[in-house]
C-alpha cells in the first residue's frame, strides 16, 4: 500500500515519515491507536500534525476526533517544545467547559513503530467550517451578507467572554477553525493548539515549529504584535476574528483587502459595510492593542442588533439559486434602522441586553415573534413606520430575535395580576424575558425539554401552524407561561439572570472551594448550599428530580439561585 505526505511525496505503507522529506505520514482507516480509537478518516492537518475522525470502541463506536501531534522536528529542544504545546493544549481544554467549544476527554502518547507520539481526544462538531461555507459561496458568486456576519458575531463574541475570564487567548481564530454546528448552526470554536495561557511569560512567546518558523497564528488574520513579535493580548483575538467576518462579507482573502505598503485597510473600496459596522470593526482593527477593545462585551454593545435572517447552513439547501431573503435593503432596516431609533429614544427605556443566542423555535411561534419585534419597534419610534418585509424561508428550524428596546411591565401586584400573569400572550412573555434579561434560547429550550416529555408520541416534532396543532401549541404557551412566572418568584439578582445559559460545573467547584476555606458565611459545607438552594428550587420546580437536572436547563435555574445565596451569604 502507498501512502502520500502532504507533499505528494510516494512512500510505502511500513513508512511512518516521508522518506523524502520527513514529515510524518498519515495514519491509515481502520489502523487502532491505544486499543481503543479506530481511525476512519483524515480530517485536517496542521503544522503540527492531523486531526481524525476516530471510532471509540470502548464507547459503543462513538465518534470523536483524534488530534496527532506529531510535528517535522529533529533538534531534542524542538521536540520538547512540540511536547510543551500538547501539554498545554491538553492542560487548557481541560478548564473549559463551554457548549461552543468541543468537550475534552483525554490525552495520552502512543508508540507506532519506533517513535512515541501524542494524542487528543474531543467531540466530534457535525459541520462544515467556515473556510469550506466561503469556498461555497464564492464558488456561487456569493458571499456572506452583513446580517449573518453581524449573526456570526454576536454568537462567537460570548465564548471569547468566556476563555478570556479564564485568561485564555485563542491566538489563532480563522474561518477554519470556526464550524457551523450542523445540530443547532451555532459556531463552535476549535483547534486550541495555539492558546495563550496569560499572564504566564507576559504574552511572549516563540516557537520554530510551525511551517516557515513563523510565529503561532495565521497571517492576515493575526495582529502585527503576535506575528512580528510574539506578543498576545485578548484584543488579539478580537482582531482576527474581524479579519474573518471582512473575508467572509467580501468574499475576498485577508490579503486583498489590507494595502501592506501603506499599513491601511481598503474600506469603501474592497470593504464596504454599513457605518454601525465599521466603526466596530475598524475598532477591533487598530494598529495598536490598546486602542482596541479590551472586551468582547464593549464589541457586543457596540454591533447592530442581530437580525432574523437564516443561517449559512439553511442556506446551502439551494446551490443553484441565489438567496432571495438575503437583500441589502433588509440588512439596512434591521439593523442600523432599529439603532438608529434607539439612539433617538436612548433615554426612555432602559438599555436591554443586545446578545441573543439561536434558538431552536418552533414554526408556529415565528409569526408572533414577527409580530412582537414590530409591534415593539413601533411603540418605541412613537409614530411613522418600520417595515420588515416578508422573509420566507422554506425548512428554517431556527431564528435568531433581536433584541430591542420595551415598555416596562408593572412590578407591583394589581388586581387581577396573576390572572394576567397566567393568560399571558406569546408576545407578553418574551417581553417580559427581556426585560428581565434571561436568555431566551434557555428559555425556549428549557420549555421544549418541559414540553416534549409530556408529549413523547411528538417524537420532537416540530409544531406547525395547522388548526391540528392548536391545542399543542396552547399547551406550549401555558408552560411557557408557568415558566415565566416560577423565574419571576425566585426573584433573582440581575446578575443571576443574565448569567443563566451560561452556568458550568466551574461555578459549583468554585463555591465548594470556599466552603473549604471557610468563605462561604453560613454554610459550613458545600453540602448546606446545595440543600439550601433545593429548599428554593424544588417547590418552584415540582418534578424535576434532584441529582438529575438537566445542565442546560433546569440545573441553570438552580445554580442562579446558589449564586445568590452565595453572593448573600
Amino acid at each position: 500500500m502507498q501512502i502520500y505526505c502532504s507533499q505528494q511525496h510516494i512512500n510505502n505503507g511500513g513508512h511512518r515519515f516521508c522518506t523524502q522529506c520527513g514529515e510524518a505520514l498519515p495514519l491509515t482507516v481502520g489502523q487502532v491507536i491505544d486499543n481503543r480509537y479506530e481511525i476512519a478518516r483524515i480530517l485536517g492537518q496542521g503544522g503540527f500534525g492531523r486531526s481524525y475522525l476516530a471510532i471509540d470502541r470502548q464507547k459503543s463506536r462513538k465518534t470523536c476526533v483524534l488530534k496527532e501531534f506529531a510535528p517535522n522536528v529533529v533538534k531534542p529542544q524542538e521536540l520538547q517544545k512540540a511536547k510543551e504545546l500538547f501539554e498545554r493544549e491538553a492542560s487548557v481544554l481541560k478548564k473549559i467547559q463551554h457548549p461552543q467549544i468541543p468537550r475534552f476527554h483525554a490525552s495520552f502518547s502512543a508508540k507506532i513503530g519506533t517513535k512515541d507520539f501524542f494524542f487528543l481526544v474531543q467531540d466530534y462538531i457535525e459541520g462544515d467550517n467556515y473556510d469550506q461555507l466561503f469556498e461555497q459561496r464564492r464558488g456561487q458568486g456569493q458571499s456572506f451578507s452583513e446580517e449573518e456576519v453581524i449573526n456570526l458575531l454576536h454568537n462567537v463574541l460570548p465564548v471569547l467572554t468566556y476563555i478570556h475570564s479564564l485568561d485564555i487567548v485563542h491566538r489563532d481564530i480563522s474561518p477554519d477553525n470556526l464550524i457551523l454546528r450542523q445540530s443547532d448552526s451555532l459556531p463552535v470554536l476549535i483547534d486550541f493548539g495555539g492558546v495563550k495561557q496569560l499572564p504566564a511569560s507576559q504574552g511572549f512567546w516563540r516557537t520554530q515549529l510551525a511551517v516557515n518558523a513563523t510565529l503561532l497564528g495565521k497571517k492576515g488574520y493575526a495582529p502585527e504584535e503576535q506575528l512580528l513579535q510574539g506578543k498576545v493580548y485578548k484584543s488579539s483575538d478580537f482582531y482576527a476574528l474581524a479579519v474573518t467576518a471582512l473575508v467572509l462579507m467580501t468574499g475576498k482573502e485577508a490579503h486583498l483587502l489590507y494595502d501592506s505598503f501603506n499599513g491601511v485597510w481598503l474600506w469603501g473600496k474592497e470593504i464596504k459595510v454599513s457605518p454601525k459596522l465599521e466603526t466596530v470593526l475598524k475598532k477591533m482593527l487598530a494598529y495598536k492593542p490598546s486602542d482596541r477593545y479590551q472586551k468582547a462585551e464593549q464589541v457586543i454593545k457596540d454591533l447592530p442588533l442581530p437580525s432574523t435572517s437564516s443561517t449559512p447552513q439553511i442556506m446551502q439547501t439551494s446551490n443553484n439559486n441565489p438567496n432571495p431573503y438575503i437583500t441589502k435593503l433588509k440588512t439596512q432596516v434591521v439593523a442600523p434602522g432599529i439603532k438608529r431609533v434607539r439612539s433617538i429614544h436612548g433615554g426612555v427605556h432602559n438599555q436591554t441586553s443586545l446578545f441573543v443566542q439561536k434558538i431552536p423555535m418552533p414554526k408556529w411561534l415565528r409569526p408572533f415573534m414577527v409580530s412582537f419585534i414590530m409591534t415593539t419597534v413601533m411603540l418605541s419610534t412613537g409614530a411613522g413606520m418600520f417595515a420588515l418585509g416578508n422573509f420566507a424561508v422554506k425548512g428554517i428550524t431556527s431564528i435568531k430575535i433581536p433584541q430591542v428596546e420595551l415598555p416596562k411591565i408593572p412590578s407591583k401586584n394589581t388586581p387581577g395580576d396573576e390572572k394576567n400573569k397566567t393568560n399571558r400572550t406569546i408576545q407578553q412573555v418574551f417581553s417580559r424575558l427581556q426585560q428581565l434579561e434571561i436568555s431566551t434560547a434557555f428559555f425556549i429550550t428549557t420549555v421544549n425539554e418541559v414540553f416534549y416529555a409530556e408529549n413523547p408520541e411528538l417524537n420532537n416534532r416540530k409544531l406547525t401552524q395547522n388548526p391540528d396543532d392548536a391545542a399543542l401549541r396552547t399547551q406550549w404557551n401555558g408552560i411557557a407561561n408557568q415558566l415565566l412566572n416560577n423565574l419571576e418568584k425566585a426573584n433573582l439578582s440581575e446578575p443571576a439572570r443574565k448569567k443563566i445559559g451560561s452556568y458550568s460545573q466551574q461555578d459549583s467547584q468554585r463555591w465548594e472551594q470556599l466552603a473549604k476555606s471557610g468563605k462561604l458565611g453560613n454554610y459550613k459545607s458545600f453540602q448546606d448550599l446545595r440543600a439550601d438552594t433545593y429548599q428554593t428550587f424544588d417547590p418552584l420546580f415540582t418534578g424535576q428530580e434532584r441529582g438529575k437536572l438537566n445542565q442546560k436547563t433546569f440545573l441553570q435555574i438552580w445554580y442562579a439561585i446558589a449564586s445568590d445565596k452565595v453572593e448573600n451569604k
